[in-house]
């Protein structure tokens, strides 16, 4: 892979959703991209006959478009799944993406998908198992990966590094793109008890090339879940405020994926965190 290809800063986008296509397809939304998951446009006959692919490729023509896949299974012990990377990759020739990514995770075992992001335990094995795959990923592609951070709900007893160390670690080996998850970097630090400034300050931030943002839900007992179903809080707010300002200009994204509220509320969370870095660099200078 080339060491000297950067991600560029592709401004502030949305996670593109069906319910929004009429507001989006040829219109001037004020959103700078749109990040598209992967999976609902994979494996369509016809290539751009399907209602789907076809409006995604007009919603190509008038903004960038980023991929984002929950199934590559790059934490898995099975071998990687031949027929997803070769539907992919013919999807990348057909929509040309600015990048594409996947999750930290496993999601499947002996063929059977769990359709879950599943946690990992943080030992020097499973960095060798993540990073092979990365690295197979990005050869079968012709282009670097970007891995995001999951939420994390529980911790392995024979975990051997911290989550950043663990990152760290398949970034050393593997010079893959970062997505930072700001929403699931506070959840985790909630629900295991650890600085979310710790975290940020200890990855390679100069391989962070997108910014996710979302709502979480509080459960009863206190566990707090990525639910990606409520307005963006203050606390995650802040933290984005802390990351932007320690990492070169970045894609920042907001990610509604239930209770879907309308096209100009969900934009509305995006200008919220547009003011936040705005007032926040200004604030430096």
């Amino acid at each position: 892979m080339n060491k000297e290809v950067k991600f560029n800063n592709l401004g502030f986008g949305l996670g593109l959703r069906p319910d929004h296509f009429q507001d989006i397809v040829g219109a001037e939304t004020g959103v700078d991209w749109f990040e598209a998951l992967t999976e609902n446009y994979m494996g369509i006959p016809g290539h751009g006959q399907s209602s789907l692919l076809s409006t995604l490729l007009k919603i190509r023509k008038d903004y960038p478009i980023v991929l984002h896949c929950v199934s590559s299974n790059i934490g898995g012990t099975d071998p990687l799944d031949q027929i997803f990377l070769k539907e992919l990759k013919a999807l990348i020739q057909l929509v040309q993406p600015a990048w594409v990514s996947d999750h930290i995770c496993w999601t499947g075992i002996h063929g059977l998908s769990s359709h879950e992001l599943l946690p990992l335990p943080y030992t020097q094995e499973t960095v060798d198992i993540v990073s092979n795959n990365i690295q197979q990923i990005q050869e079968a592609l012709g282009m670097r990966f970007m891995i995001e951070n999951a939420s994390s709900y529980m911790a392995f007893e024979h975990s051997e590094m911290e989550e950043w160390e663990f990152i760290s670690e398949i970034v050393k080996k593997t010079d893959c793109g970062l997505l930072l998850d700001i929403n699931n970097i506070y959840v985790s630090s909630q629900n295991h008890d650890f600085l979310a400034e710790t975290y940020i300050d200890n990855i390679p931030l100069e391989n962070v090339g997108q910014i996710h943002l979302a709502g979480h839900r509080k459960k009863e007992n206190g566990l707090l879940i990525d639910t990606h179903d409520q307005p963006i809080c203050s606390e995650v707010f802040e933290l984005l405020d802390y990351a932007y300002k320690k990492i070169p200009p970045t894609s920042v994204m907001v990610e509604w994926d239930d209770n879907i509220p309308s096209f100009d509320k969900y934009k509305a969370e995006l200008m919220k965190a547009k003011n936040v870095i705005k007032k926040g660099l200004n604030n430096e200078t």
